[in-house]
């Protein structure tokens, strides 16, 4: 666990191309800040986790249970586990997103 990590010892990461940071990881959750570039582009996919995300930068198209969500800063999300979703970037930004249970492949 490392419930308190300091902006300068976060861990920085790559998953599918898409760089990101992992924060704070608790027992049961996990915090990153995903850092989009304009060409990154996150497919259709699934995990255990339930993701919950705020949008601190840029503009997206969340795509989930066949809907569609523009989303820009402020705006937030929870997509259940196990749910296809997609993610397209519109404008470059960075998004906080809690995972629980914890990714484990976000920590290799």
């Amino acid at each position: 666990m490392k419930n308190i990590v300091k902006k300068e010892n976060a861990t920085r990461r790559r998953f599918s191309g898409v760089d990101f940071v992992v924060l704070s990881i608790g027992k049961d959750t996990m915090v990153t800040k995903m850092l989009y570039k304009l060409t990154d582009f996150v497919p259709f996919h699934k995990h255990p986790n339930e993701q919950s995300g705020y949008v601190i930068s840029g503009k997206y198209k969340l795509k989930f249970g066949g809907k569609e969500y523009d989303l820009k800063e402020g705006d937030t999300y929870s997509i259940p586990a196990d749910i296809k979703h997609s993610i397209e970037i519109i404008e470059a930004g960075e998004v906080v997103d809690v995972f629980s249970p914890i990714r484990q492949d976000y920590l290799l």
